[in-house]
């Protein structure tokens, strides 16, 4: 497909955070290099890995900006880092992990969406598994009003209905498009959070400044997920469920938060049960514990966000998921 679709060739900086990605990273930037259109610059920022990727990278892909953090910044402070360095003319971050490779018009389907739907700010791919052909990793991230959320379609197989565009509540930042100008105004990532949960924060606090997500699934990359962290490993069940509660008090709007506060106790304490029985009850105590010792100072946050909201609590409401089980609204 060519790029000439385009009426306009959009100024797209791709960025990539890698820690320890080995051949992952360097698969991943050989995708790049296959796409149709061609981004602005390619950022990769390497958090200190040991393995000799962030070097292997420079090495082998000299058209890569490669920043060497010199430490192990996470994710969110990463990504945030190479939005500040990044080319002036940029109007768009494009945001892909290092274990997400993308499909040859991955980018331009975006650009494409982007185009044509100028009252999205974000748009996010369709997320394939990397070890399962026919098999999704997601199509969008869903946030239940209880605050779970979780990858809409994962592990399912596809139909129709994952081929068809639709507003999300927030892209997986696996591989997505962000407007900078919004990003930048929102302060990007939030450094607190390390890593895990980070993009349905952006997403959300994007949703409360008035912008709005949608899902291309024209936009395919394949996802390996958790390739580094693992999926139930102490590192990601303390992160992630940490920063689960967090992104609530700081973003659920008005009455809504009050409301679905009862059930938003209860999901935690079903997660501390839950993992106590698998074994990793140490982990998510922790988990929880920091979560509630640093609420003063997300509440803080909450004061902030809040006070700016333009989305009407109808509006968000409407794109909470509210079933029983994960299934599409």
């Amino acid at each position: 497909m060519s790029a000439t679709l385009l009426k306009k060739t959009p100024a797209i900086s791709v960025v990539i955070v890698n820690f320890n990605g080995g051949q992952l990273v360097l698969d991943c930037l050989a995708k790049l290099r296959e796409q149709t259109l061609r981004p602005l610059e390619i950022i990769l920022v390497d958090n200190a890995s040991q393995d000799g990727s962030g070097q292997r990278a420079e090495t082998e892909f000299p058209e890569v900006k490669v920043i060497h953090a010199g430490a192990n910044l996470g994710f969110a402070k990463g990504n945030n880092l190479a939005v500040q360095q990044m080319h002036p003319d940029s109007e768009w971050i494009a945001l892909l992990n290092p274990d997400a490779f993308p499909d040859p018009d991955w980018l331009l389907q975006l650009a494409i969406a982007a185009e044509n739907h100028t009252d999205f700010a974000i748009f996010g791919s369709r997320l394939m598994d990397a070890n399962r052909e026919q098999m999704l990793d997601g199509v969008g991230d869903a946030y239940h009003l209880s605050g779970l959320v979780w990858r809409e379609g994962h592990g399912q197989a596809v139909t129709p209905a994952h081929l068809q565009q639709k507003e999300i509540f927030s892209c997986c930042a696996a591989a997505g498009l962000y407007r900078r100008d919004v990003f930048d105004r929102l302060g990007g990532f939030d450094e607190d959070y390390f890593c895990y949960v980070e993009d349905i924060d952006l997403g959300f606090r994007y949703l409360l400044a008035g912008y709005r997500c949608l899902y291309v699934p024209a936009s395919v990359a394949r996802h390996v997920g958790s390739a580094i962290t693992g999926r139930r490993s102490d590192f990601s069940v303390y992160h992630g469920h940490r920063n689960l509660v967090w992104t609530y008090v700081k973003n659920m709007p008005g009455l809504l938060f009050w409301l679905c506060l009862p059930l938003h106790l209860m999901l935690n304490l079903v997660e501390v049960l839950h993992f106590a029985r698998h074994g990793q009850f140490q982990v998510i105590k922790r988990s929880k514990l920091d979560a509630i010792r640093q609420l003063p100072h997300f509440w803080k946050k909450r004061q902030q966000i809040q006070a700016s909201r333009q989305a009407s609590i109808a509006t968000v409401w409407r794109l909470l998921n509210k079933n029983l089980t994960r299934k599409r609204n």
